[in-house]
């Protein structure tokens, strides 16, 4: 099994409201991959973070093997949901990937 984490820090450009409402876009986004993507064994955006938080959003997803987190980066629901919800809207990402 592979955990792949990402944390994300939103545009300072963004409103409050407006960053409500894109965390809570890229949350139901991501979670709606879950049982659409082979190898993807659960997934789970945290958009609710104490205001001692340095980041917006938290994704945390388990897949099977390394070869299930490669094929998860380029398929095309990932992809979809990457370039029209997080890309434009993010301004620091930090990742990491691990066997567990």
């Amino acid at each position: 099994m592979v955990k792949h984490i990402i944390l994300w820090q939103l545009k300072d450009e963004l409103s409050d409201q407006q960053k409500s409402q894109i965390r809570s876009e890229i949350k139901k986004g991501l979670e709606d991959l879950a049982g659409r993507i082979d190898g993807l064994v659960e997934i789970h955006v945290q958009d609710k973070c104490l205001p001692s938080s340095n980041a917006d959003l938290m994704l945390e997803c388990t897949l099977s093997d390394q070869k299930a987190l490669e094929a998860y980066a380029v398929n095309p629901l990932h992809v979809r949901v990457k370039d029209s919800l997080i890309a434009p809207n993010v301004k620091s990402r930090v990742c990491i990937d691990y066997e567990v």
